[in-house]
């Protein structure tokens, strides 16, 4: 009677088992077919991204071969003349707040000045004495403004002054020489910017290796790193990496080429027949190898690309410089962006910031004075020489003398920053090179 219950039992729970067996076989499914579209899904992703990359790594070439054309068709970068206009040394300690004041406050200096002039416009817009004129390179209106030829970027509506932006030395925002470039090529979007070294605070400096400038060095950096707001821990820390990276090489402001003598082993000639004494049959030469000395000089920008190397690489902490000072839905401030990292050692006085002035001329005395004259003059008339600076600025000529191994009034360093996007994958590319003429030496590359 037992076994009859049992069986009786089962059969009446036959249909929950079943159920429940269904239900796990259901889940596993279920597991298994989540598990396998979580695969597709995966190897979908990795493919599409190897194909975005390949496109945007295809892009950012084609973009630095753009950039090298643009850039070696420039003869000479013209600076443009900002008179009544406020300088772009002072903006990088701004907020988004005390900037729009800065430009309201400049909007409301010069909207009587510039009604004024208009009442004694002609309304021809191609007179150049005409503040309206649309074909002067130096106007606010200029419509080929520093390449902006679509305006794009909003520069200089003078009946909006929330559409003013500072103009930097060569017409776009420091440190530019030119508007940056956007375009596609084919579904890639690609960005190219190019940058002026010399505007910025060569690193070398603050590890030079002559005894007589340490002070005057060490005094530099600290001015910069003040104006820069770098508090002194990070200061301290940035020294003995500086320390660390003269014990390896030591920097010069002159670097000069290097003169090398090598001694090669000239191999005999296994063809080369010599005539035998005691007879008149010929036989193979038996000759030793021959040395021979000869003379190489290496060019001076072999340093350079050693200091390039070794100030990107992890013996300077680099997030201690990039670490943000100001950052806003436009602006973003660092010391990094005002500090030259590829071993230039001299600065342009016509395109430098203020902070980065004031360094300079701490070689020489009287930096702070040095740097509002020249502040003030360039905006009126660039300087054309270090001449034409001592000539304007007569009372400080000693002070500019002892400085004139670290100024120029041109500039010959940039960088070309190029990124190229496809879907999720982006590409970069910084490329240093120095600019003589039409003749352009590639200094270094750092890819990602």
């Amino acid at each position: 009677m037992q076994v009859n219950q049992n069986n009786a039992d089962i059969r009446r729970n036959r249909p929950g088992i079943v159920l429940l067996v269904t239900m796990v076989l259901l889940v596993v499914l279920s597991i298994l077919g989540y598990t396998l579209t979580t695969r597709i899904w995966a190897q979908k992703h990795r493919d599409q991204y190897i194909i975005d990359y390949t496109k945007a790594r295809y892009a950012c070439d084609s973009a630095v071969k753009y950039a090298f054309t643009t850039l070696g068709d420039i003869n000479a970068l013209p600076l443009v003349i900002r008179n009544n206009e406020p300088d772009f040394s002072d903006l990088f300690s701004f907020n988004d707040t005390e900037y729009k004041e800065y430009i309201e406050k400049w909007f409301s200096e010069n909207a009587a000045e510039k009604n004024k002039t208009s009442e004694n416009f002609s309304g021809d817009v191609n007179d150049t004495n005409s503040p309206l004129d649309t074909n002067d390179f130096n106007s606010e209106r200029d419509v080929n403004y520093a390449g902006d030829t679509n305006n794009t970027l909003g520069i200089f509506d003078f009946n909006e002054s929330n559409s003013l932006v500072v103009r930097g030395p060569y017409g776009p925002q420091w440190p530019l020489i030119t508007a940056p470039a956007e375009f596609e090529i084919g579904s890639v979007k690609v960005k190219v910017e190019i940058e002026d070294e010399n505007a910025k605070y060569p690193i070398g400096w603050a590890m030079l290796d002559d005894p007589n400038l340490v002070r005057e060095a060490a005094a530099g950096f600290k001015t910069f790193c003040e104006w820069m707001k770098v508090n002194s821990t990070d200061v301290e820390l940035l020294d003995k990496e500086f320390k660390e990276i003269s014990k390896i090489k030591p920097f010069k402001t002159d670097f000069q080429p290097i003169n090398i003598t090598e001694e090669i082993t000239k191999k005999p000639d296994p063809n080369a027949v010599t005539p035998s004494r005691t007879s008149r049959r010929r036989r193979p030469a038996t000759q030793a190898p021959a040395k021979q000395t000869i003379e190489k000089t290496i060019p001076a920008s072999v340093h350079i690309k050693d200091f390039a190397k070794l100030f990107h690489s992890s013996l300077i902490d680099i997030d201690v410089l990039a670490k943000p000072t100001v950052i806003s839905q436009t602006r973003k401030e660092s010391t990094l962006k005002y500090m030259g990292m590829w071993a230039s050692s001299k600065i342009n006085i016509n395109t430098a910031p203020r902070q980065v002035l004031e360094a300079a001329f701490t070689f020489g005395g009287d930096a702070s004075q040095i740097a509002e004259e020249i502040i003030r003059q360039r905006k009126i008339k660039p300087f054309e020489s270090i001449e034409s600076l001592r000539k304007a600025l007569f009372r400080y000529s000693d002070s500019i003398k002892k400085c004139e191994n670290y100024i120029t009034t041109s500039s010959n360093f940039f960088t070309i920053r190029v990124t190229a996007t496809s879907g999720v994958a982006q590409v970069s590319a910084v490329i240093a090179i120095i600019k003589t003429g039409k003749t352009m030496e590639p200094i270094a590359l750092i890819s990602g």
